[in-house]
């Protein structure tokens, strides 16, 4: 389908290593002026469920400024667009929880808020895992824990996982599990 809106100018209003914001005036599908404000990501969003013959997977647990509140997650961070997707969601599953795997299977892509950004994630599942130490960023303070995926669904019916990448990749890993795909 053709773009039925018309960028007239875009200008950088922030821009830092990770984001850039820029501000555009637009004529909106049916002709009208308006504004748009875009996040543009400059690395993609890698999302890692871990997963072993038991059933079991591994989330990490941090407090997240943007939000205000502790959060549970699935592994993940950000990769750079020079890097590929599986080689970062590789340092990331290794960097936060220790976990190594043998066998990565990518499982799908994901728009994380397409109203207002442009930020792509990509989301694995990582099995035949092996155990090391983790060694987190300097900005992160991590607790992992080990539950059962069935528990993991339950945390997000729950509330208890709010994070969307994360949502998206235990549910849909979930679902996958079921019918035999992983």
């Amino acid at each position: 389908m053709e773009n039925p809106w018309k960028t007239l100018d875009s200008e950088i209003v922030y821009d830092n290593p990770w984001v850039q914001i820029t501000h555009r005036n637009v004529l909106n599908p049916n002709g009208n002026p308006g504004i748009y404000g875009v996040v543009h990501f400059k690395n993609l969003a890698i999302a890692i469920v871990p997963i072993d013959e038991d059933g079991y997977t591994w989330l990490v647990g941090q407090y997240r400024y943007t939000i205000g509140k502790y959060s549970w997650e699935v592994p993940e961070g950000g990769g750079s667009f020079e890097d590929s997707p599986l080689d970062s969601a590789k340092r990331e599953l290794e960097e936060e929880t220790g976990i190594t795997a043998k066998t990565w299977l990518e499982i799908g892509e994901i728009h994380t808020s397409n109203s207002v950004t442009d930020e792509q994630g990509v989301i694995f599942v990582a099995k035949g895992l092996t155990f090391g130490n983790a060694a987190p960023e300097d900005t992160e303070q991590l607790e992992v824990r080990k539950v059962h995926l069935n528990e993991a669904v339950e945390m997000v019916l729950q509330g208890e996982i709010t994070d969307g990448l994360a949502q998206v990749a235990i549910l849909k890993t979930k679902m996958m599990f079921e019918k035999g795909v992983i």
